[in-house]
């Protein structure tokens, strides 16, 4: 594989896999340090609110830590809608936007293994290695509109803070607060993924499946109409 192929994709598995293993793992600390608990599917039914905004800043500072190291290597995607926000808007190509989400994918299920070797077992089984579900009372439908409505703040500032060519230099802070606002408003209600990879891996390795398809398709419908939007009204087709 040529050097500009695998560097990228290298970065792009890095970054996600700091995702899980930091954000996912923060939901595990999180269940750890109020011990064994009824409420076995804390995540499932989203960040518990006493931990909420540790969960958030968590997820939000893995983001934008990793953005600010890797962005210049692969763009700092780290996530599959924002992958999908740059093939809409014609500013990737299908074939590399392919290998970026297999990186992520890989990525995210590495992280997920981290998880599952180094943590409590009991508490990371408790939340299911972090993979993210429907809160009581929440349908598909709904999940899927928030998913895709924060997927869409997500890609907005992504293109707003590292791709517009006036951009603040100040993609890393923006991303990675987005992901915190989006989960201190609904992280209750879905998890507040916005990202498939990040629901993606503690899934296949906890084998907690339940609601998965709302972690595909809100954020890809988000994340894909954010990064078309953005591109045809403020960037003029350039590239």
């Amino acid at each position: 594989m040529p050097t500009a192929t695998w560097k990228p994709l290298l970065a792009e598995a890095v970054g996600t896999f700091t995702l899980i293993f930091i954000g996912a793992g923060s939901i595990i600390a999180n269940e750890a340090s109020r011990g064994a608990s009824p409420l076995a599917s804390a995540l499932a039914r989203g960040p518990a609110s006493a931990g909420l905004l540790n969960i958030a800043l968590a997820h939000g500072l893995a983001i934008a830590v990793m953005v600010s190291a890797l962005g210049a290597i692969s763009g700092g995607h780290f996530n599959p809608a924002v992958t999908c926000g740059f093939l809409a808007s014609g500013r990737m190509k299908r074939e590399q936007g392919l290998n970026y989400i297999g990186a992520q994918l890989l990525g995210a299920t590495l992280g997920a293994v981290a998880l599952r070797i180094g943590f409590p077992a009991t508490s990371a089984a408790a939340v299911h290695l972090g993979t993210p579900a429907l809160g009581a009372g929440v349908g598909f439908g709904v999940g899927v509109f928030l998913e895709a409505v924060g997927t869409f703040f997500l890609v907005l500032v992504v293109f707003g803070t590292a791709v517009h060519p006036q951009a603040p230099r100040i993609g890393g802070l923006a991303i990675g607060l987005t992901i915190t606002m989006d989960i201190l408003a609904f992280g209750p209600f879905t998890g507040a993924a916005v990202n498939p990879a990040r629901a993606f891996g503690p899934a296949l390795v906890s084998g907690a499946w339940a609601g998965h398809l709302v972690y595909w398709i809100g954020p890809i419908a988000g994340g894909g109409a954010a990064g078309w939007l953005y591109s045809a009204a403020y960037l003029d087709g350039a590239r």
